[in-house]
């Protein structure tokens, strides 16, 4: 963790005061994936490519090779003989991320018959589970439709971690933990997140796939 927080602070120096909270973030992480859990990823704009951003790159490898076990290539070669040492060879080993805003069918569906604002916290309400993770990113920390599913999330055991900008706005109050970067405007604050975001999939991928 030391070197990944270290190369962090030599290129954004204005984020040691973000440490703490990236900490505390990289073990409720670790934790849930420990334990089987998977996270779950909301936010609007900038923020929505930000949470396809961090699925791709916890879904696959990132800086390290993730080759899959011995013992599930075995299970391949069963069920599939002819095709098990292709896929093998290519199927890399996955930290279980969902992005809740790519889903346009239901997002379309949902908005229109039901809710706009709750499309977040209904895709919450139905993939997630107690010891699961809820990452909502809002520059402003006051998005409502991230607000509701991090609420959702609250009540149904999972744990929630917020990235925003300086004030931390009402995601302050709802979050475990709140990544609050210490600037104002929306571009420059998205600017942040994404070195921050590369840095939590670095320690969980050297974490899970580095030894």
């Amino acid at each position: 963790m030391k070197a990944a927080i270290q190369k962090l602070l030599q290129k954004y120096p204005e984020l040691s005061s973000c440490v703490p909270d990236i900490e505390k973030a990289f073990d409720i992480l670790k934790e849930s994936f420990q334990k089987g859990g998977k996270v779950l990823l909301c936010g609007n704009g900038g923020s929505a490519a930000d949470c396809d951003h961090i699925v791709g790159e916890l879904m696959k490898g990132f800086l390290l090779k993730r080759p899959i076990d011995a013992a599930f290539k075995k299970k391949l070669e069963k069920v599939a003989p002819n095709d098990a040492a292709y896929i093998a060879e290519y199927l890399q080993g996955a930290l279980p991320a969902i992005s809740l805003v790519s889903h346009s069918a239901f997002l379309s569906a949902f908005s229109n018959d039901v809710s706009p604002d709750l499309v977040f916290a209904q895709q919450v309400f139905g993939y997630g589970k107690e010891g699961d993770v809820t990452i909502g990113l809002s520059t402003s920390g006051n998005s409502d439709n991230v607000i509701y599913a991090l609420q959702v999330a609250r009540a149904k055991g999972l744990k929630t971690i917020g990235l925003t900008g300086r004030s931390g706005g009402a995601m302050s109050e709802i979050c475990d933990v709140t990544i609050k970067v210490p600037r104002d405007l929306t571009p420059d604050i998205q600017e942040l997140h994404l070195p921050i975001y590369h840095t939590l999939c670095i320690l969980l991928e050297e974490e899970f796939f580095g030894k």
